[in-house]
């Protein structure tokens, strides 16, 4: 890994001043060095194009429990990127590469070598083809066609970070076929996705456990596409001078999960080291609605799995699968000063004493400014996490500084 890294960032600096070459070039067209929207070229013929990105993100966190009456504190790189995107031969060929640098991205998986003992460099690696006016293929590793929440990146929360639905019950990404389409009924625009992935996450090499995961989506926008993609950007930035309302349906089949969340958590093993194979199954309901400023998301997540396996009946099992209900709802107002204030209130509940769900109701405050929209901002957030049952709760407080160019 030590010979390997030298080489990686060796690459990823000639790339940059690759780019920058490029984009100074091309500094008479606004559109292609505007901050925030990467630096991009296209070469003559017209037959290549790519964007280059960079976005970090730096987080003060500071928690306190009351049971206890002890306090910590980390200051921390919660994410450092890189993404590279655009089409080869001709615009209906596209691709996306997205890489993780911070150690919470490159953290390695040791589990009997399933990514043989490497950092998980790699997010997305992805081709996308556009075979038709309404369909298209993609082929690779990325997101996975879940709930909204995820869907959106990182970069364009509405808070610091995403809510606890989404930790404990997001399919994430994994690796595969997506067939995606788009239709027009009027001013209605329907988007189905169907999807077929190996079903245990990202950057995978070994044989495929159990079977593969299926995924079908359905994004409904009753009054029209949101302005610059606004149904993937949290917060109302565009002050939308119309109603936009955008309904996503999801459910996920994983035959054979081995891992606790499927994509996500630890393998799951019996008393033996043996895998144990479960089946879940996940739905996801989520609606975003934005007008002249003001933003309101609400999810609601449901995975399950059946109990009559043997090592779930014995209780012999290393980790028990993430299985329960969650809902999720956050709403904002953006000021005419790019200060936006915005309150989410969260509620998890496990499904059964065989899940690793721990019921949880958490209250989260936040303020944010916007100095360059989602790519220069600062935001900040408070949370109480309170536990049915439990006198005592637990307090949190984050501050990020997010930069994207």
């Amino acid at each position: 890994m030590n010979k390997i890294l030298p080489s990686i960032f060796t690459v990823l600096i000639l790339s940059f001043f690759f780019t920058t070459a490029f984009g100074q070039k091309q500094r008479a067209s606004a559109k292609k060095v505007a901050f925030g929207k990467g630096i991009t070229h296209i070469n003559k013929d017209s037959t290549f194009k790519i964007k280059f990105q960079f976005r970090m993100q730096h987080l003060l966190s500071a928690g306190f429990d009351e049971e206890t009456s002890t306090s910590s504190s980390q200051f921390l790189i919660r994410r450092s990127r890189l993404k590279f995107g655009g089409y080869v031969l001709n615009p209906n060929i596209e691709y996306k590469v997205e890489m993780g640098l911070s150690n919470r991205d490159l953290a390695i998986d040791k589990e009997d070598g399933n990514t043989r003992d490497a950092g998980r460099l790699i997010l997305d690696a992805v081709l996308k083809w556009k075979f038709s006016k309404n369909w298209a293929l993609w082929a690779g590793q990325t997101k996975l066609p879940g709930n909204r929440e995820r869907l959106v990146s990182s970069a364009n929360l509405q808070f610091v970070d995403r809510s606890l639905l989404n930790s404990k019950y997001t399919i994430d990404r994994d690796a595969g076929l997506q067939l995606r389409g788009k239709f027009k009924s009027g001013n209605t625009i329907i988007a189905p996705t169907l999807s077929i992935s190996q079903g245990e996450g990202r950057n995978i090499t070994a044989p495929n456990n159990g079977g593969y995961d299926y995924t079908l989506h359905l994004d409904i926008l009753p009054f029209g596409k949101f302005t610059n993609k606004g149904d993937l950007i949290l917060s109302d930035l565009e002050r939308e001078p119309t109603p936009k309302l955008a309904i996503g349906l999801t459910y996920d089949y994983n035959d054979g999960a081995v891992r606790q969340g499927g994509q996500l958590g630890k393998f799951v093993k019996n008393e033996e080291g043996d895998y144990v194979e479960n089946t879940l199954k996940t739905f996801f309901a989520d609606v975003l609605f934005k007008y002249r400023g003001f933003s309101l998301l609400s999810e609601y997540a449901d995975k399950s799995a059946p109990n009559e396996i043997p090592d779930i009946a014995t209780k012999t099992l290393s980790d028990d699968f993430l299985t329960g209900t969650g809902i999720s709802a956050q709403a904002g107002y953006l000021f005419l000063n790019n200060i936006e204030l915005a309150f989410r209130y969260t509620n998890i509940r496990r499904d059964s004493d065989f899940s690793s769900i721990a019921n949880e109701d958490q209250y989260t405050l936040a303020m944010s400014k916007y100095i360059v929209g989602h790519s220069l901002k600062v935001q900040g957030d408070f949370t109480r996490r309170s536990f049915p049952g439990q006198p005592h709760g637990k307090y949190l407080f984050r501050m990020q500084v997010e930069m994207q160019f």
